[in-house]
């Protein structure tokens, strides 16, 4: 690329571009914004300094030549990366006026997301959010290599060194068939000791919300069974047709338990629960509208289901609205 000074400008390959699509100069000098003779002129310059004729005039028409037939490709070209060079940088001033991919793990994308993603774009009518579900590990990775601007995952999992902003606390519960005893209502919320000796049904390896709850049945003398669901809709299944009992999120409650007809029980505090968040690379120059993009999500996070579920957080501060969303999932 030669860093010799262009001999034309933008602007006089606009008015050559105009003048090819309106095949005259007075329209393309209306379209313009400018007077005829001026229009004209530029163009006397342009061709000048090119060496070549770009149109064809007389009285009647105008016509582009062959070499200016050529030359107005490449000036449409080179227009057209001009006005991408000058979105990238509005991007960058203002990127909830852009695109934003968010990774999301699975026991949160089918809960949240159609609550969230109406939200964002009422909240950034310019935004357009590429959605992109997978496993935290994986999500974890791609943020590092930049391929996701942020991500939706559970703060107790291994995140790495991190920015963050907390969008809600998500308490466990207990899910059980509505004859199991374990499931029965009482003043009180489900202990660990009332799960000992229990048939447990966790996730498969990989899921960081297997790995909370495992860590919390490690207290109590559980069984955990030898399946190992891929997704929390297997395991209320499961559940529901008779094979021991599971823990849930709450988020994830209002779907799963009452499609499988379950009873949910609370936990006895300190009840288990994990921190949903926005996470994104430290430094990342667009941290502050990510953050707004979690008080946004954070101000759409549904009410609690449960009965010691957290209380609805308030919402900050937003910015003035502005999204459009696309989703693309991977499987988890």
């Amino acid at each position: 690329m030669s860093s010799a000074p262009h001999p034309f400008s933008l602007r006089q390959l606009q008015y050559a571009v105009a003048v090819a699509d309106t095949l005259s100069f007075r329209k393309a000098a209306e379209r313009c914004h400018v007077s005829q003779p001026a229009l004209s002129a530029q163009l006397a310059q342009l061709e000048e300094t090119l060496g070549v004729r770009l149109f064809e005039r007389d009285p009647r028409r105008v016509l582009p030549t062959e070499a200016g037939k050529d030359l107005v490709l490449r000036s449409r070209a080179a227009l057209h990366a001009a006005d991408e060079l000058l979105a990238s940088a509005h991007r960058a001033r203002d990127p909830l006026s852009g695109r934003l991919r968010i990774g999301v793990i699975p026991t949160i994308s089918p809960y949240l997301l159609p609550i969230a993603a109406p939200a964002l774009r009422a909240a950034f009518p310019q935004l357009v959010t590429v959605w992109v579900e997978d496993k935290t590990e994986v999500l974890v990775e791609r943020l590092g290599a930049g391929a996701i601007d942020a991500a939706l995952l559970a703060l107790e999992a291994e995140i790495g060194d991190v920015d963050h902003e907390r969008v809600a606390e998500d308490p466990f519960v207990l899910a059980t068939r509505k004859d199991d005893p374990l499931g029965e209502a009482s003043d009180r919320g489900a202990a660990l000791a009332d799960l000992a000796d229990a048939d447990v049904l966790l996730l498969d390896d990989g899921h960081c919300f297997r790995d909370q709850a495992l860590a919390f049945c490690a207290k109590a003398n559980v069984r955990e069974l030898e399946f190992r669901a891929t997704s929390l809709s297997t395991l209320v299944q499961m559940v529901a047709a008779g094979s021991g009992v599971t823990l849930l999120p709450s988020l994830a409650v209002p779907t799963e338990a009452g499609r499988a007809g379950l009873r949910v029980r609370p936990f006895a505090a300190p009840a288990p629960s994990r921190t949903i968040a926005l996470v994104w690379r430290k430094r990342s120059p667009i941290a502050g509208a990510l953050r707004d993009l979690a008080h946004a999500i954070r101000d759409a996070y549904p009410r609690p289901s449960t009965p010691d579920a957290s209380a609805r957080t308030p919402a900050a501060a937003r910015r003035p609205p502005r999204a459009r969303d696309r989703a693309t999932a991977r499987p988890a």
